[in-house]
């Protein structure tokens, strides 16, 4: 199952930066997160959950990520863990963010190849974003090597598609990226995508819009979104901003 095109609200909660209401203890965390799920609920086409936010703060934080989830419900659920290992490493991974914790979607890294892959795209009905274009500026060292005439990242795309799966595929570009977005969607205009980076991180909404050029992806949007307003009247501008950037981003 792949989400609607649309706004993935990335659920990357850091109790420094909690507004007003809450306060820096782990509970609040919970708090906040299932209040960021109430606030943006219609507007989002999904939710990314960045499993290190919660995995920093030890047990309370996993329960805090166990207990977000649970209150998404039946939204579709992507689970930004960046996984990826050797066989049996990562067909425990799988059994844990697919059976366990019951997403929809995970995030991996190539870099093992096939093998490490693999077992995410075993299971039937469920999507993997494997990492291509990142937003950061680490992005140079490996990912735009050229092999041969080809950038590693476009090479990454075209290799993993080869690949025999059962469930859906598809890849993390950043939206700080637009002209190679532009140009992978020449190459690529039916791979679904997950593109990050809109906001804080530098991604302008529209002009990754073009760059997508209609292709299927879900655009996610997290500091720019969960700590916009640190008043009262947080959620109030939360709901507002995640209703405005659904419209945008719907095509």
């Amino acid at each position: 199952m792949i989400p609607r095109n649309g706004l993935c609200v990335g659920l990357d909660l850091d109790l420094e930066k909690l507004p007003a209401p809450y306060q820096k203890q782990v509970v609040d965390l919970q708090r906040f997160g299932c209040d960021v799920v109430d606030a943006t609920r219609g507007a989002a086409s999904c939710y990314k959950l960045n499993l290190a936010f919660y995995e920093q703060y030890g047990r309370e934080g996993i329960d805090a990520l166990y207990a977000i989830r649970e209150h998404i419900g039946d939204a579709y659920v992507i689970a930004d863990a960046k996984r990826g290992d050797i066989g049996n490493t990562s067909a425990a991974y799988a059994k844990a963010v697919f059976e366990d914790l019951k997403a929809d979607a995970v995030t991996v890294s190539p870099y093992m190849g096939r093998d490490s892959v693999g077992p995410f795209l075993d299971v039937p009905g469920k999507m993997v974003y494997v990492l291509a274009l990142t937003s950061n500026p680490g992005s140079h060292d490996f990912q735009r090597r050229l092999v041969g005439d080809t950038p590693l990242y476009e090479l990454v795309m075209n290799t993993v598609l080869s690949w025999p799966r059962s469930g859906d595929v598809g890849f993390v570009v950043g939206a700080t990226n637009a002209a190679e977005l532009s140009m992978l969607r020449t190459k690529f205009p039916d791979a679904p995508l997950l593109i990050p980076g809109i906001g804080t991180q530098g991604g302008d909404t529209q002009e990754t819009l073009t760059a997508n050029a209609m292709g299927p992806a879900v655009f996610n949007v997290s500091r720019g979104l969960l700590y916009a307003d640190g008043s009262e009247s947080c959620m109030e501008t939360i709901h507002r901003l995640a209703e405005t950037y659904n419209a945008q981003m719907q095509f």
